[in-house]
């Protein structure tokens, strides 16, 4: 007697999954790398996090809500909801963009750079202290480190500076925290309908 098949409980095991065959996946990550490549020209023009703390909460909201749908999509939806909400997450990141410009909202200075920290933190690097002036903190916790700081901070901690040293062009990486409280970080998986009760997030 034949065995039965085994049930893929997994996220993306659905028979429906965009994920499920090579040619599905390789559809679905266009357009899924479609809107993470808008969502890091936002941040390279507005900062790490600042830019859904520029507009009103109201479409503040709305943006949240479509992360939320996009998420819900990548987990569990077919190839044609990881396209629709993939599209409608550009078009969610080109709305604020347009609502911070009309605002009159200042885009990051182009002689600062912004790096998240482990802490949730946010790290400015400016080339000196009077380009210290352009960072813009709106809400976020951000310390400022000029060029000569971070060779202060190289010089009397080189074991920092060791591996690069030792392995030339090795990278350091690690996940991304967020400095500002990201309310998706409380829901663990979108598998839930926004509509559903908190409580129940999770347990299925």
């Amino acid at each position: 007697m034949a065995k039965p098949k085994p049930v893929d409980t997994r996220p993306l095991g659905d028979e429906r999954s965009w994920a499920r065959t090579h040619g599905t996946y390789i559809a679905g990550r266009a357009y899924i790398d479609g809107a993470d490549e808008t969502a890091c020209e936002m941040e390279s023009k507005w900062g790490v996090d600042r830019l859904r703390l520029l507009v009103r909460p109201e479409l503040r909201e709305k943006f949240d809500r479509q992360r939320y749908l996009l998420n819900q999509a990548i987990w569990h939806g077919d190839l044609e909801g990881v396209r629709r909400e993939a599209g409608r997450m550009v078009n969610a990141w080109q709305a604020l963009d347009r609502a911070a410009v009309a605002a009159g909202k200042q885009p990051l200075a182009p002689t600062v750079w912004e790096v998240p920290l482990a802490d949730g933190s946010v790290a400015a690097i400016v080339p000196d202290a009077t380009h210290g002036r352009a960072v813009n903190a709106e809400g976020r916790q951000v310390a400022v480190y000029t060029l000569e700081e971070i060779g202060r901070l190289l010089t009397a901690f080189p074991q920092l500076a060791q591996p690069k040293l030792t392995f030339p062009g090795a990278t350091i990486s690690e996940i991304r925290p967020r400095s500002v409280e990201d309310p998706l970080n409380d829901i663990w998986d979108s598998k839930n309908d926004l509509d559903d009760p908190i409580d129940d997030i999770g347990r299925n």
